[in-house]
């Protein structure tokens, strides 16, 4: 895993690299760990606020089908972004937060989570030069409600809770911002906890048993990047890593996400979201179930997709 995050981040920026064009730098981006601001926006305001609202549904129904298959199954998936920011003079303060939650229901099966995500950023800057800010930033990831393994269709392992995990963020650091599509964000010296509120979580997420947090020092970087792929197809990505200078800094955590979504017309459009994870602390997957192990989730439906 040690050369993973080195080759997830070539294949971020190589995207990046081929697609600076006049379209993709005016380009808005309206969620991930930065919140563009269109140069082109001359109003005074001092607080902006936006965001966007997806909701993807996907059903099917069986009867008589001979070559089988659930009778019935259905699949619902919702994003929800919101943000607000402050800009007066050389001060910004950027605010934001994104919700995912998803749920497939079977005949067979029932019903079982897809996605079930929250990640709130605040991030304060003070300009210090044309394209650099000193900047605090403050992050904050984890999830609603219970999750659970499904090693087959008659057994469920309970493995996550809404802050069982958490991963609180704090991070001095310069936040470089060359365009209105691109940002990054770097930090050698980063705090960051380990929250499990469930002590019978406790060491599967890199904790003694019975204790419910454990603190982190590291480095830190964050990317994100926006683009219009062609007319009708645009794509939102980010890349976190951080080492912990604690115990095996070599084992970067990562955490990768990346957006495309194609119009097909004013408010409908097919999106795909495409996440990686891998974080060092987690004893959840290998032979055992008991080795860290890179987690890939891809999400494929068309819906509602509005800006807020």
């Amino acid at each position: 895993m040690k050369a993973l995050p080195m080759l997830c981040t070539l294949v971020f920026f190589a995207v990046l690299a081929n697609a600076q064009d006049e379209t993709v730098k005016t380009l808005q981006t309206e969620a991930g760990k930065s919140i563009a601001k269109d140069p082109k926006d001359t109003s005074s305001k001092i607080w902006k606020t936006g965001g966007t609202f997806s909701f993807n549904l996907a059903q099917g129904t069986l009867s008589n089908w001979a070559a089988g298959g659930d009778k019935f199954s259905l699949s619902v998936n919702t994003f929800i972004n919101a943000h607000a920011f402050y800009k007066k003079g050389k001060a910004s303060w950027d605010n934001n937060v994104d919700i995912y939650y998803g749920l497939v229901k079977t005949t067979s099966l029932g019903t079982r989570k897809n996605d079930d995500r929250f990640d709130l950023l605040s991030k304060y800057g003070q300009s210090i030069h044309k394209n650099w800010n000193l900047t605090g930033l403050f992050n904050l990831r984890s999830q609603v409600l219970k999750g659970y393994e499904y090693p087959d269709a008659n057994t469920k392992i309970y493995n996550s809770n809404f802050f069982a995990p958490a991963y609180l963020l704090l991070s001095p650091g310069f936040d470089y911002h060359p365009s209105s599509n691109f940002s990054l964000f770097l930090s050698p010296a980063t705090s960051r906890w380990i929250i499990v509120n469930d002590t019978t979580l406790s060491t599967i997420y890199g904790l003694q048993a019975g204790n419910k947090s454990i603190f982190q020092f590291g480095a830190y970087a964050s990317a994100n990047y926006s683009a219009n792929l062609s007319k009708v197809v645009t794509y939102k990505g980010k890349l976190d890593l951080f080492s912990n200078y604690k115990s095996r800094p070599q084992n970067i955590d990562l955490y990768m996400t990346n957006q495309f979504a194609a119009k097909i017309s004013r408010v409908l459009s097919t999106t795909l979201s495409v996440s990686f994870i891998y974080d060092d602390d987690v004893k959840l997957f290998g032979k055992n179930g008991d080795s860290p192990g890179l987690q890939f989730q891809s999400l494929l439906g068309v819906g509602l997709l509005v800006k807020l």
